[in-house]
């Protein structure tokens, strides 16, 4: 098979590295002659919608801040000419760490229109990921806001940059809207990424720290129409967004949605459900992508009788942690309006879901079928059709920046990218995911990795060993387990978490629930069986 190869610079070596991409040439114009591969860039695709129809809303935010396709374009305008005369151009990678206001949305504009190469990331990251993410990507320039649920993010952005030692930006948004552009000096540096990306997305790994993961604008583009046309999505279906613009999901069908279809993007920030029930209702939101754990608080939420929640939203992806039977069941009870389906995917590559025309049994029991444009197997398959799920296609990303080695690993020889889930595909076409191999937590739809945990939990002085695992949970898919050998002196979670804040460890990663255990169910070479205590975990629900 031939292999497309992209070329780029390592941002330690400078090097040429070669980066592969699993797509050989004849294939390569099957998708572009099927139209998933339009070679067409995002901006210029919104630059037609703002000519077509200027006034149309283009993006609103829970603060009540609201934009004109024409407004948002000539404040990205406005804003890329001021970083271009600050020496932002064309392949720079421009770290975006906002949260879900109508500043992201310019800032992300801004940067397509520069040339520049967008990577988000969700606000709620900590300062060791934010520090691990723009030195492993060579970020010039990181757009935060000042200040964020009472910690100020200017400072932090700040001492993030000045710590590379490298010539770069910070953009800071305040809550009005106003910016702040300040520059940091430095060695000279120039772009590294390789000119085909065209947006990084990270997702988490087994060390703990994010990989970024590299898509293309034919790669990204091509999972949106494959859902726009799957769920019939335009300019006339309002997105609503509760998912951090971060994460893949908001990025993907949130930010590059809007812009790809012309629909108007209403976004809130902070959840709360009630809230999003009257936003959906105020705006007439027909679209909503989002992690189970929204979906539950939705259906949990206190409405008046008799009045469907939803009323006006047609489709509702649900995905990120597994989606209970029993919670899909309420949610057509409760909205009977929407078709809410689960969404299996990747930030690597996506996805499957039901359609409205799915069976009853394939609806609840299992996550979908796959979008036309992705392929799905099972790599040497059991007897009962198990086995690990790979995946190709027209929306499958291009590489792990400054991880080749990783990459070429998640490759079988054919060019199928591993994913790492066990899984079984019916006769129905029909994916039914059965486990995982990969031991990551994935807590309401984002990803945790034990690892960094664990480390800091071995160091704890009452603990002789550890291990973190998922713990199943009804609403959030998983939450953060402590499996615990203790050394001598019992201790409770509360105190345990106090000293792992000492540490540092942020909330977000701090464990839900302590097991005292005498001892690890262990494999011949010592190494703890997580397996055996996710199943132990389990039965004790």
């Amino acid at each position: 098979m031939k292999w497309i190869t992209l070329k780029c610079m390592s941002q330690v070596t400078a090097a040429d590295t070669g980066i592969y991409r699993a797509v050989d040439p004849a294939t390569a114009e099957q998708y572009r002659s099927q139209g998933w591969w339009t070679g067409e860039q995002l901006i210029d695709r919104f630059q037609r919608f703002v000519a077509e129809d200027p006034d149309r809303v283009s993006v609103v935010d829970d603060a009540g801040a609201s934009l004109t396709r024409r407004r948002l374009w000539d404040q990205g305008a406005e804003l890329s000419t001021e970083l271009r005369a600050g020496g932002i151009g064309r392949g720079d990678v421009v770290l975006i760490y906002l949260p879900n206001t109508v500043a992201w949305q310019i800032a992300f504009v801004a940067t397509l229109q520069l040339g520049a190469i967008p990577a988000t990331l969700p606000v709620s990251s900590d300062e060791a990921t934010v520090e691990h993410v723009v030195n492993l990507i060579g970020a010039r320039m990181i757009v935060a806001p000042k200040e964020f649920h009472g910690r100020s993010m200017a400072d932090r952005a700040h001492r993030v940059m000045v710590a590379t030692g490298r010539v770069a930006t910070v953009l800071t948004f305040d809550a009005d809207g106003t910016h702040e552009l300040s520059e940091i000096a430095g060695e000279p540096f120039a772009p590294i990424m390789p000119p085909a990306v065209d947006h990084l997305m990270f997702t988490s790994s087994t060390t703990g720290m994010p990989k970024a993961v590299m898509h293309t604008s034919d790669t990204l583009g091509a999972v949106n129409i494959a859902f726009a046309q799957r769920f019939g999505i335009d300019e006339n279906t309002p997105i609503f967004m509760p998912s951090p613009l971060g994460h893949s999901v908001g990025a993907w069908h949130g930010g590059r949605f809007s812009l790809f279809t012309g629909a108007p993007l209403i976004l809130q920030g902070d959840w709360d459900p009630v809230r999003a029930l009257e936003i959906c209702d105020e705006h007439r939101c027909a679209f909503i992508a989002a992690a189970t754990p929204f979906l539950k608080d939705i259906v949990d939420a206190p409405w008046p009788e008799g009045k469907p929640k939803l009323s006006t939203v047609r489709t509702f992806l649900c995905g990120g942690a597994p989606v209970p039977p029993s919670l899909l069941e309420a949610a057509e009870v409760q909205a009977p309006n929407t078709f809410a389906t689960v969404l299996w995917g990747m930030t690597e590559g996506t996805g499957t879901t039901c359609v409205p025309e799915s069976s009853r049994d394939q609806l609840v029991g299992t996550a979908g079928m796959p979008v036309p444009n992705l392929e799905l197997a099972i790599n040497d398959p059991d007897d009962s059709g198990q086995g690990e799920l790979i995946m190709r296609g027209a929306g499958v990303f291009v590489g792990y920046f400054g991880q080749d080695d990783l990459y070429r690993q998640h490759l079988t020889g054919e060019g199928w990218f591993r994913t790492g889930d066990l899984a079984r595909i019916g006769d129905d076409g029909y994916l039914r995911l059965t486990g995982r191999l990969k031991d990551m937590i994935i807590r309401g739809g984002v990803n945790i990795s034990p690892v960094p945990i664990e480390d800091m939990i071995a160091a704890y002085p009452n603990v002789r060993r550890v291990a973190v695992v998922g713990r199943p949970d009804e609403r959030l898919g998983e939450r953060i387990c402590a499996v615990v050998v203790p050394a001598e002196t019992p201790f409770t979670l509360e105190e345990l978490n106090a000293w792992l804040r000492d540490q540092g460890l942020s909330d977000r990663k701090l464990p839900e629930s302590l097991v005292v255990v005498e001892q690890m169910p262990v494999t011949a070479a010592g190494k703890i069986r997580k397996n055996d205590l996710r199943r132990n975990l389990e039965e004790q629900q």
